[in-house]
């Protein structure tokens, strides 16, 4: 404005998820870059790549992936992953991947699988055991995707232990 007042842009609300592949791209009006932790959220604050003020009021907690879409009024603000510091696991072979899967598994730690590797945060006493178990821990820079865990319905994000029926 010419009475060099500031002007905060329009707080948009997103009230629902729409998964990757669901939504017309050409709706996208904005979109929101988000690390691992940043995307299992139910009511947040953020700010769009642009600048915009985004209100993320979900009815439940929820855990979103990149390329999801947060409807908003007026149309989609995307959901992109940031890359964050990973360990990206490798092993010699299927047997002593699997070993170590179930190592990290025991841990209860968030894993992502590709097929031939396992993606984890950086963290060095893990790497330190991976190496011991026979794998090998290389330090990367990528979007992490971890699996939702058998408990959460591929939908949230929780760590529950009720494994009764």
């Amino acid at each position: 404005p010419a009475d060099g007042a500031t002007v905060f842009p329009v707080l948009m609300r997103a009230t629902r998820v729409l998964p990757r592949g669901s939504w017309d791209p050409a709706r996208e009006i904005a979109s929101v870059a988000l690390d691992h932790e940043d995307r299992h959220r139910r009511r947040i604050a953020l700010r769009t790549e642009a600048g915009a003020e985004l209100l993320l009021d979900l009815p439940e907690a929820a855990r979103l992936r990149d390329g999801d879409g947060l409807e908003a009024e007026g149309g989609v603000v995307r959901v992109r992953a940031l890359p964050e510091k990973l360990l990206e696991i490798h092993a010699h072979d299927e047997g002593e991947l699997v070993r170590i899967a179930w190592h990290l598994g025991n841990r209860h730690l968030p894993v992502q699988l590709l097929g031939d590797r396992i993606r984890i945060l950086a963290d060095h006493v893990i790497a330190a055991m991976v190496e011991g178990l026979g794998g090998h821990a290389e330090a990367i820079e990528a979007p992490f995707d971890p699996e939702s865990g058998a408990y959460e319905g591929g939908h949230g994000h929780g760590h529950g232990h009720g494994h009764g029926r």
